[in-house]
């Protein structure tokens, strides 16, 4: 097997866990909560895997910047439409935690679109989200299983994830804003 082939093998883990969120997305909805937590194991496990063989190999690419965030938001959204949908938790989060991630994507789009390629880099307020997002998941798929967290927990868990999403939301606005505004300035220089 050549270098390149095995350099390639944490892009291929980051696109095989972005392919676990239709069975995810599925089993939710089925509400086959034992099934759900296997493969949210094993996409975590690849998480860890995908980025730590990328660091061991020397093989950091723009593809995985990229899709490795995309893979976990994907999976994530998923999973809180799904949970919508089987009325495990109200509508109303799910557009919150949607919302957020499409201002920011849109707001990627709109810097690419002026000023061509940028580095995505997440700010400690978004992996604060996207952990708080996964752990909050993660607590009501288990509780289906193993009905053990108090209802604090929950409330707790729901209002950490809409300051999280709202603080972490508009400091990625505040962020590529000033960008934005740093880079018309030069361009009309």
């Amino acid at each position: 097997m050549t270098i390149f082939r095995i350099k390639q093998i944490p892009n291929i883990i980051t696109t095989s866990r972005l392919i676990l969120a239709a069975p995810i997305y599925l089993l939710v909805l089925y509400e086959n909560y034992p099934a759900v937590l296997w493969l949210a194991l094993i996409a975590g496990l690849s998480d860890c895997a995908d980025g730590w063989l990328a660091r061991k190999l020397d093989a950091l690419s723009r593809y995985g910047a990229i899709a490795d965030p995309l893979s976990d938001k994907i999976m994530l959204i998923c999973v809180y439409i799904a949970l919508v949908q089987v009325e495990q938790i109200p509508w109303w989060l799910a557009v919150v935690i949607v919302a957020r991630d499409v201002v920011i994507v849109s707001g990627a789009f709109v810097y690419h679109w002026l000023f061509g390629r940028y580095e995505m880099a997440p700010t400690i307020f978004g992996k604060a989200n996207t952990c708080a997002q996964i752990i909050f998941a993660l607590m009501v798929l288990a509780h289906q299983v193993y009905p053990v967290f108090p209802e604090l927990c929950f409330t707790i868990g729901l209002w950490l994830l809409i300051i999280l999403a709202f603080v972490s939301g508009g400091h990625y606005v505040y962020i590529w804003g000033k960008k934005t505004v740093a880079g018309l300035k030069a361009k009309n220089s």
